[in-house]
């Protein structure tokens, strides 16, 4: 069962909407995570101004029984895209980078596909998965553990399927070239240069990147997979950590509720109006595949700077979710509605497709 864990919404401020107004959501999730027994979970319901509901269930490991708390930290899989597409901003924003420079300018050695128009792929088109590149390239090889510094010999035996910048094509191992452009700009490691300017500023405590900071955490919640016999805990793919732009961040809900309010807009200092207004605007349309295509009410499609970006029901909204051995994440808001959620779970359950759907039918049953 869903329990409210905390209350973060401050005294002094009006949040846009009221707690209760979400009502039909929780006591959705309440329910089909009941029936799917998934083990463990955190959900954050935010607004600029603060957390309107944070909730907790279950426990972070089946073995030890524990239970899940405010701080317990998860994996965010695919999730940690935001996080890069957002490094990518900074650098930008402070004249180091320039979106529309070929990444051979930065790389001289470098050859990504087989095409002719490896020299011309940006950074803007590295994070917005537009390269022309085959999509997943060589995330069978992460699947099989084998780590990115050992895949990168390989960029240049990808497909080339189409000119950068002309199609789309989801990648893991591409994207984290991000964290390469980090490095050799700033001379600082992607996971310091995260930790500094992102997660500090933001007091996001608990927080981190890397498998070591996610085994060190004591209050960490295990992986879990379903079987026959029901769930159980499983391994981790240490690989998928190598690739720490695309799926190396580790957080709690306490952590989640604070990036969500962030990227609403809520800390001007840091994430400034014109960064927000750049990573959410749409790169190039997401025409097929991906769970969120079924959604009844999706009209278009597209990738932004890190973020996926739907018209759904005639909102603009920007998401991005998260899939990783025992682990599933999802996280939605809309900014013209002042409105987010996060939910985080401990287990591989294809529940998580039908969360954001449903939160965003709930706000267009309320008409707000």
């Amino acid at each position: 069962m869903l329990s409210v864990q905390a209350a973060r919404a401050d005294d002094n401020v009006q949040l846009a909407f009221a707690s209760t107004d979400l009502n039909a959501f929780t006591t959705w999730l309440d329910e089909a995570a009941g029936i799917e027994a998934v083990p463990g979970g955190a959900l954050a319901i935010v607004s600029r101004e603060g957390v309107s509901q944070l909730r907790t269930w279950g426990v972070r490991s089946l073995d030890t029984r524990e239970p899940v708390n405010a701080e317990s930290v998860f994996r965010l899989a695919s999730m940690s895209k935001t996080f890069a597409g957002t490094a990518a901003e900074l650098l930008v924003d402070q004249h180091l980078q320039s979106w529309d420079s070929p990444l051979t300018d930065l790389f001289p050695g470098m050859q990504l596909g087989t095409g002719n128009t490896e020299g011309s792929i940006t950074l803007q088109q590295i994070v917005s998965h537009s390269t022309g590149l085959m999509p997943h390239a060589y995330s069978n090889l992460l699947d099989d553990g084998v780590a990115y510094d050992r895949i990168k010999g390989k960029f240049n035996q990808i497909p080339t399927v189409c000119a950068p910048g002309k199609c789309y094509g989801y990648q893991n191992v591409v994207f984290s070239l991000v964290g390469d452009v980090v490095e050799k700009t700033t001379g600082d490691s992607y996971a310091h240069f995260i930790e500094e300017r992102l997660f500090k500023p933001l007091g996001m405590a608990s927080a981190s990147i890397g498998l070591d900071s996610y085994l060190n955490n004591d209050n960490a919640t295990a992986p879990h997979l379903k079987t026959t016999g029901g769930w159980h805990t499983t391994t981790t793919n240490p690989a998928y950590y190598s690739v720490a732009p695309a799926s190396g961040v580790n957080a709690s809900i306490d952590d989640m509720a604070l990036w969500v309010r962030a990227n609403l807009g809520a800390f001007p200092e840091i994430l400034s109006p014109e960064a927000l207004a750049h990573l959410q605007e749409p790169v190039i349309a997401t025409p097929y595949g991906g769970y969120f295509n079924n959604w009844s009410g999706l009209e278009k499609a597209y990738y932004a700077t890190g973020w996926r970006v739907f018209d759904y029901k005639g909102m603009r909204v920007i998401h991005h979710g998260g899939g990783v051995r025992g682990y599933r994440s999802e996280m939605v808001f809309v900014p013209t509605k002042n409105v987010g959620m996060v939910l985080l779970m401990n287990a591989e359950t294809k529940l998580a497709n039908d969360v954001v759907p449903a939160f965003l039918d709930n706000l267009t049953d309320r008409k707000l």
